[in-house]
């Protein structure tokens, strides 16, 4: 094999096995959610896959020449087959009652693991031709094989993030890892001498390859798991008879109900979510006829837009870090894509302009350390999956809120509220603010509820009533989040 073809190969082999690993952890997330615990769990087990596979490998290096490139045709082939079906087989083990961090470890380790094995384990056969290509050169040849490597994992890592799943979505980006392992065959002939003979054992070598693509594009026809996708979010848009939901990553975001033809219009009827009743019952109380808001988290804008229904006087700017939910909630969401029709403006570009609701794309964390700008109060409401984003709930954060909100903090979490994001981001209020108070949901089937806090230099008068299912509770004291020691997300 000239040196050069191996270089390649082991470049783009390396390439794959880096996107592989960053598509793995984002089709995750509609199953398993994103979190720390997610994304260690998929590294580790891909890295893992890769580790044995390269001991593998090196065993098949030390075979025959013609049989090494034998065996490892065979292995990208099944390699090209499992990377295709793995997120068919993490969607199938899910749906086999897969759930918890019991259920996301083995779906993640029979869903990628096997891929992560073979799919390095060309490796050491590319790295020995390379090396005994140049005879006299080995100290420099095997610099080379490292640099390939290196370098393909960055450009793995670069396709994957800026290109692939933001632009095509994870059933493609997994087609396409696919794909390129399968041509990686053709360029491992069988070492036959005579023109004949090597012509001959090449064209056995691509015979499997016909079918294996067709199921490669049968994988990715199959499409995404949800109907809407981006490097962030996997977003579906559900009606279920008068309420229209939107779901990220599998968790229920926001809602807004469908008012009933005979009914008079009143937006106050609108939320259809307890969590945003509550908020907003707090914000009507808390706030006077012209406030300034901020929410950092976006989801469906249903608060945004409660507020400026019911305040034809008030502003607000609005953080969401993925301007595909925003794109949804504008052309699916009715009664929050009316208010974002005739009143939303990039308030990133123009930060001074005076309208009613700015939006800025970004993360809600930049936002806070780079905005000039000063508010009455502030929503915390992000999410990535089920989880409150850890760099968010830190003393750091909340302590940059203070400085440029004069009034209430109004914070959704999703826990337990004995459970440590509860009792570390009540602990942050409490050290800040002189007057907070805590309201919890009805558990769901995790046992997890929304816990709502509001947080104000000023007194908090008691509300008349609160949504069915919810009450007043105390948290505990506890240790408060930094961004040293932050939240790590829970299962």
């Amino acid at each position: 094999m000239p040196f050069w073809t191996a270089i390649v190969l082991i470049l783009l082999l390396s390439a794959t096995g880096l996107t592989y690993e960053i598509a793995a952890g984002r089709v995750l997330a509609p199953f398993f959610g994103t979190s720390l615990l997610t994304w260690t769990t998929v590294i580790a087990t891909v890295l893992a896959g890769f580790s044995l596979g390269n001991a593998i490998g090196g065993l098949i290096a030390e075979r025959e020449q013609r049989k090494a490139l034998k065996d490892v045709r065979v292995v990208l082939v099944v390699t090209a087959v499992l990377v295709a079906l793995s997120p068919t087989v993490l969607a199938l083990i899910h749906s086999w009652g897969a759930r918890g961090t019991g259920g996301m470890l083995v779906a993640v380790f029979f869903a990628f693991f096997p891929a992560s094995i073979l799919i390095s384990a060309p490796s050491p056969l590319l790295a020995k031709l390379a090396v005994d290509s140049r005879p006299g050169r080995e100290g420099s040849s095997l610099g080379m094989v490292l640099a390939a490597g290196s370098l393909g994992a960055i450009l793995g890592a670069v396709l994957a993030g800026f290109v692939a799943l933001p632009l095509f979505g994870s059933a493609a980006t997994f087609a396409g890892c696919a794909a390129t392992t399968l041509v990686c065959v053709a360029f491992l002939h069988g070492g036959g001498r005579g023109g004949h003979g090597g012509v001959e054992m090449a064209d056995r070598s691509l015979a499997p390859l016909l079918p294996v693509g067709f199921l490669i594009a049968a994988s990715a026809a199959l499409g995404p798991v949800c109907r809407y996708e981006s490097g962030q979010s996997c977003i579906d848009v559900v009606r279920t008879g008068g309420t229209i939901s939107l779901y990220s990553d599998g968790t229920r975001q926001a809602a807004e109900l469908v008012p009933r033809a005979d009914a008079p219009e009143s937006g106050a009827e609108r939320l259809a979510l307890p969590y945003t009743q509550w908020m907003w019952a707090r914000m009507d109380r808390d706030l006077g006829p012209a406030p300034s808001v901020l929410f950092i988290g976006g989801g469906g804008y249903t608060l945004p837009t409660q507020l400026l229904s019911s305040r034809p006087d008030a502003e607000a700017v609005a953080v969401e870090i993925d301007p595909l939910i925003t794109e949804v909630v504008r052309n699916r969401m009715p009664w929050a894509g009316e208010m974002l029709e005739r009143t939303a403006y990039d308030a990133s570009i123009d930060p001074a302009r005076n309208g009613r609701l700015g939006i800025v794309h970004a993360d809600g964390r930049v936002y806070l350390n780079e905005t000039e700008r000063r508010f009455d109060a502030v929503v915390m409401d992000a999410f990535s999956s089920g989880s409150v984003p850890a760099h968010l709930a830190t003393v750091e954060t909340y302590e940059r809120l203070r400085e440029i909100v004069d009034g209430p903090v109004y914070v959704n979490l999703i826990g337990q509220p004995g459970g440590s994001l509860a009792v570390g981001t009540h602990a942050i209020l409490d050290s800040l603010y002189p007057h907070v108070v805590a309201v919890a949901g009805p558990p769901g089937t995790r046992g997890t509820a929304n816990i709502l806090i509001a947080a104000s230099p000023r007194p908090l008068d008691r509300l008349p009533s609160l949504p069915d299912g919810y009450e007043a509770i105390r948290i505990a004291p506890g240790r408060a989040f930094t961004d040293d020691q932050s939240w790590a997300g829970y299962h």
